[in-house]
């Protein structure tokens, strides 16, 4: 179960919302039921939005050591229930970005969040408090990359719907000749 911090930590993204303190999803004011582990694997992805979280630092982070599990596959069903209780599909992601053979990437802008506050803490995380900070130094890096990327899709976006609405503008002017 969450470990309850002092303050309420609300992320909004979409039409959800996630509270952290008390583990609960909603969409649109309603709760959308989500097990445990998806939901820890949603709040870490949350926590690091817009940057890389490495299946390693899931595993080490969500199944202890002296669990014997098929990690690969437990890893992906949680996040197909994830995907499933967002409407997100690995194909065309909305939310949850594969990565593949190397971790998630949470994608969507988010609200509320502060990226650089220290992770939720779980009552039965096996991690020590000093070992939390396992994600890469280049952290500040991705993100900026990130960004850039997300800015010239946009205005890739832009140009070529400007130039479609100027060549239907054309060939509709042309055909009247």
């Amino acid at each position: 179960m969450l470990q309850l911090p002092t303050t309420s930590r609300l992320i909004r993204f979409g039409t959800f919302e996630v509270d952290l303190r008390t583990g609960e999803l909603h969409k649109k004011g309603l709760k959308i039921k989500l097990q445990e582990q998806p939901f820890r694997i949603l709040a870490m992805l949350l926590e690091h939005a817009g940057d890389i979280v490495t299946r390693d630092e899931l595993r080490r982070r969500l199944w202890p050591g002296d669990t014997f599990v098929d990690f690969d596959q437990g890893l992906n069903k949680a996040v197909n229930k994830i995907r499933e209780a967002l409407g997100d599909s690995a194909e065309s992601p909305r939310f949850i970005e594969t990565l593949p053979k190397r971790g998630y990437r949470f994608i969507a802008p988010t609200n509320g969040t502060n990226r650089h506050s220290e992770p939720t803490e779980f009552a039965d995380d096996p991690q020590p408090q000093a070992g939390k900070n396992s994600h890469s130094e280049g952290t500040s890096g991705d993100s900026a990359s990130r960004r850039w990327a997300i800015g010239l899709r946009s205005a890739a976006a832009l140009g070529t719907g400007f130039l479609i609405f100027h060549f239907r503008r054309l060939l509709s002017s042309s055909g009247t000749d």
